[in-house]
């Protein structure tokens, strides 16, 4: 993975405004239905952008706000009160230089660059479909779910073994802020949590029953990682990380796969309210990959989404999140950001990661995560970084770099996908749902515990892992990445590999 075209991923090309890690191969199955299509946003004043204008938390919008905002063009879309964040439309150019001079506001900045809706042109590529024998074979090696023996990753963290001990407790609940969850997929309907799903894609929570499902032309990459956690022990398909636990829908990619601040704003405050335990954040922030302090309207964007996690975790939630798929290292003195921004004309430009923040996953309280292969190291395309990372778990590898033993036969990781079925992808965006399903065994071993708490105890029984010295994945003789640290942390691994068996045991 070469960092100047981060879009591109090693095996698959990924559309504009997705950070998803997504190299498909689906497996042909089964009965559950095809997830009912959700209508697109109605479409919005051709020139109008989205805001966000951030006042102090716990006092509403005072009168004198709401008058400036109406007579800068604004139409206030809704307003967060517990974290003093307001979503707001406009079509005035100058709407967030005008808010930024009026008293009481703290920051105001734009969420976007195109107008609402925002287009996007990519293609999610031809996905490599299993055959009936490959199916088979799994099958026959089977226990108790039939494709468990294809998923190498469930051992890498002894995930295997924890299941002996237990699949985690109906009490806790791990919310995915993603592209939406299927819950009609026979692995995931047992474990679905209704109460704690939604659509936040409007900036704004939409209830309606269903809504937090993709459409049939959306990506499924937000059904992939609910598997992952929490795939049910039922006999059929796969298994989850934790197989016991529930699993919520919390939509904040748009259907042409923008994750925009007001819906992640949305996700988070949806998640403290609605007793989530664990949030898993597999995607950056659009339409910056890296979001500079020094930016008005980047830093506007930086306080709402840290106000909206912070709050997620005071009320208990663990929030997780991506590392990344580029092989940046995150702290380099500066990275080539050529994506930016990436909904309307990006371009090339030098960021101080000192300022410059990929959000939600380098937000303070996060933790993020590094991708590992069928080898046990790090992932040909995972960035990296000496005090970025925290842990390291499963995202698969091209089978070019690091090979399965059998019975597994692809480097990648398998998940759910809607209608029924289960295929392959790739990423940090798959380490991630298995460091929160961790989260979600230490947090059903210790009900009690704060977040904080099981922060502490995630990277203290991860499996210390040292860095990978040289690392030439590819065996060309070049040195294709830097670690940095030690055995106990470094800047491939973190504290070390996630281990599920050690919470349940400890």
């Amino acid at each position: 993975m070469t960092a100047p075209h981060p879009r591109h991923r090693r095996l698959l090309a990924i559309p504009a405004g997705m950070a998803l890690a997504t190299a498909l191969a689906f497996l042909p199955n089964v009965t559950a239905s095809a997830a009912p299509q959700q209508a697109a946003p109605a479409a919005a004043d051709s020139t109008a952008l989205s805001y966000v204008v951030n006042v102090a938390p716990g006092h509403g919008v005072s009168a004198h706000v709401k008058k400036a905002i109406a007579e800068a063009g604004g139409t206030i879309v809704t307003s967060y009160d517990q974290i003093g964040v307001i979503v707001v439309h406009a079509s005035n150019a100058d709407f967030a230089k005008t808010l930024r001079t009026v008293a009481g506001v703290q920051s105001a900045g734009a969420t976007r660059t195109a107008p609402l809706p925002a287009q996007s042109t990519g293609d999610m590529g031809t996905p490599k479909v299993l055959t009936a024998e490959e199916v088979a074979d799994a099958q026959a090696a089977a226990g108790q779910d039939p494709l468990e023996p294809l998923q190498w990753d469930l051992p890498a963290i002894k995930a295997d073994k924890a299941h002996e001990k237990t699949l985690g407790s109906r009490d806790v609940t791990v919310a995915v802020l993603d592209t939406g969850v299927d819950d009609t997929h026979p692995d995931i309907a047992p474990n679905f949590d209704r109460a704690a799903s939604v659509n936040c894609v409007a900036g704004k929570p939409d209830t309606a029953d269903g809504a937090w499902r993709p459409s049939a032309a959306e990506s499924p990459h937000g059904t992939h990682v609910a598997g992952e956690i929490a795939a049910a022990k039922n006999g059929v398909g796969m298994t989850g990380v934790a197989p016991g636990v529930k699993v919520a829908g919390i939509k904040v990619g748009n259907p042409d796969g923008f994750f925009y601040t007001e819906a992640v704003v949305c996700g988070f405050v949806w998640a403290a309210e609605h007793g989530v335990d664990v949030t898993n954040n597999s995607y950056y922030t659009d339409p910056w990959y890296f979001n500079c302090t020094d930016d008005p309207d980047q830093k506007a964007l930086v306080e709402a989404v840290t106000r909206a996690s912070r709050y997620a975790e005071k009320k208990g939630a663990v929030n997780v999140a991506a590392a990344g798929n580029e092989n940046y290292d995150l702290a380099a003195d500066e990275i080539t950001d050529p994506v930016s921004p990436n909904d309307s004309t990006p371009g090339d430009r030098v960021i101080d990661p000192s300022k410059c923040f990929d959000i939600p996953t380098q937000l303070p309280g996060v933790v993020t995560v590094a991708a590992t292969g069928a080898k046990g190291i790090k992932s040909s395309f995972s960035n990296h970084g000496l005090g970025v990372i925290d842990i390291a778990a499963p995202g698969g590898d091209s089978t070019r770099f690091q090979t399965p033993a059998p019975p597994a036969t692809s480097g990648l990781i398998l998940g759910t996908l809607p209608g029924g079925k289960w295929g392959y992808m790739a990423g940090t965006s798959m380490a991630t749902p298995h460091v929160a399903g961790v989260a979600a065994l230490i947090k059903s071993t210790h009900p009690h515990a704060p977040a904080a708490l099981v922060k502490a105890l995630l990277y203290a029984e991860a499996d210390a892992t040292p860095c990978t010295d040289p690392y030439d994945i590819d065996g060309d003789g070049k040195v294709d990445a830097v670690c940095e640290g030690t055995k106990n942390r470094n800047g491939f691994y973190g504290w070390g590999m996630a281990d599920a068996l050690d919470a349940v045991t400890k």
